[in-house]
């Protein structure tokens, strides 16, 4: 299996990109909005994209079932007909983030937002179930789930 270099594209989703065994870079964008990008590179010049494919997110789990994944395809879709009309979200706490150094409660992110803070990556070590009393530092990685829109505003408060 190919290794995928992860890069988070702040305000847009996150770019996922390997190179195939025949030496093709590709890429894929995963937006907030469930569309994704793939992208194929010109192969003497890396930055300039030679093919572009939009996907919406039912576009996506038809390739993805093509391509073999049709197990996974259920899985998702069978959580996702129990949690219809939430999201999980991953946002780092940026290093100059207002809510740096507050704890989950004094930061009032749930209140303010609608979304619940479920877990947080702190130094690739996970911690479920963080408390109200949980001080969140800058490079965290705050694991949430809620709405759409709570999850937008709750990335708000955490990156600025």
């Amino acid at each position: 299996m190919s290794e995928v270099r992860e890069t988070k594209l702040p305000g847009v989703g996150v770019r996922h990109e390997f190179t195939t065994s025949d030496g093709t870079a590709l890429a894929v964008i995963v937006h907030h909005d469930g569309r994704r990008e793939v992208m194929a590179y010109e192969r003497d010049d890396p930055d300039a994209c030679s093919q572009l494919v939009s996907l919406s997110e039912p576009d996506t789990q038809t390739l993805a079932e093509l391509l073999g994944v049709s197990h996974v395809t259920e899985t998702v879709t069978s959580i996702r007909q129990e949690i219809e009309g939430l999201a999980i979200e991953w946002v780092e706490l940026s290093p100059d983030s207002d809510s740096a150094g507050a704890s989950i409660g004094s930061g009032g992110f749930r209140t303010k937002t609608g979304a619940s803070i479920v877990a947080v990556m702190r130094n690739d070590h996970p911690i479920p179930a963080p408390g109200a009393d949980f001080v969140l530092y800058p490079g965290d990685t705050v694991v949430a789930v809620g709405t759409a829109d709570g999850l937008q505003m709750l990335r708000a408060m955490l990156e600025s």
